[in-house]
């Protein structure tokens, strides 16, 4: 049997191959929690008010590319900033998805008080196919996509258990430009996202795209250096670094904030 943690270690001898940038893919942990103590989050007397969207619009349905990478959903202008570092191949973060992201979508973000940011991490090799896959298409479609790669995760380690330590070994022996592509087939990633409108010859380019490679490796780094951010999920909250947690503990934090 084939253990996650031993998966990693072969794979990330090929991440570290295919990314000219200095990210040590594999030594994150998902839902650590030894990293730097967590800032106060803000918190405010009384509840803030709803603000209303533009005529004919939906918070919800508003979906930008932020210059930090991210994917942020809802208005522009929130008093209430929650940004998620998530990795795909976390359990925790599945598990935050699972338990967050209606109430969060439909609640939070339709009030107009709150915007919510997905930057993606990345933990190890699995999370740069997945990712590049997830970002491959429109910038709406990354979060649904994000989310639904979550529900699905289980699938992927047990493509990737199944496929056996031999088939691992020849992913890492093939030519650099072809190791992201098979590691993508393997767990079941390029199927996946075919089902939901990434072709084939969409993901093939993507998967073979080293500038975008190397940007989600950057993006990990910087969160890693300026922000001490070691584990997903963290979650930041106007600016302040309030620590890895689930929805549970969470949701009162926004609550503290005025989104009441």
């Amino acid at each position: 049997m084939i253990r996650k943690t031993a998966l990693r270690r072969p794979l990330r001898a090929i991440a570290l191959g295919m990314i000219a940038a200095p990210l040590a893919l594999g030594l994150a942990a998902c839902g650590k929690k030894d990293e730097a103590a967590p800032g106060e989050a803000p918190k405010s007397e009384q509840a803030l008010p709803k603000v209303a969207p533009p005529a004919g619009k939906s918070w919800a349905d508003t979906v930008v590319k932020t210059p930090e990478g991210g994917y942020r959903i809802g208005n522009p202008d929130a008093p209430i900033k929650l940004v998620e570092y998530g990795a795909l191949s976390c359990s925790h973060c599945a598990e935050f998805a699972h338990e967050s992201y209606d109430k969060l979508r439909d609640d939070y973000v339709a009030s107009g008080r709150v915007s919510y940011e997905l930057r993606h991490f990345m933990l190890n090799a699995f999370d740069l196919p997945a990712t590049l896959l997830a970002t491959c298409g429109s910038t709406e479609a990354v979060l649904p996509l994000s989310e639904q790669f979550w529900a699905w995760q289980p699938n992927m380690f047990q493509n990737l258990q199944s496929a056996g330590d031999a088939r691992m070994k020849q992913i890492q022996d093939l030519p650099r430009d072809q190791q992201m592509q098979a590691i993508a087939e393997v767990g079941g990633m390029t199927e996946f996202f075919a089902s939901r409108g990434i072709s084939r010859d969409q993901a093939k380019a993507c998967l073979g795209d080293p500038a975008r490679a190397k940007a989600l490796a950057d993006q990990t780094q910087k969160a890693t250096s300026e922000l001490n951010i070691n584990g997903t999920p963290t979650f930041i909250i106007n600016g302040a670094v309030v620590g890895s947690m689930g929805w549970k503990e969470l949701e009162p934090k926004l609550q503290e904030a005025g989104a009441r």
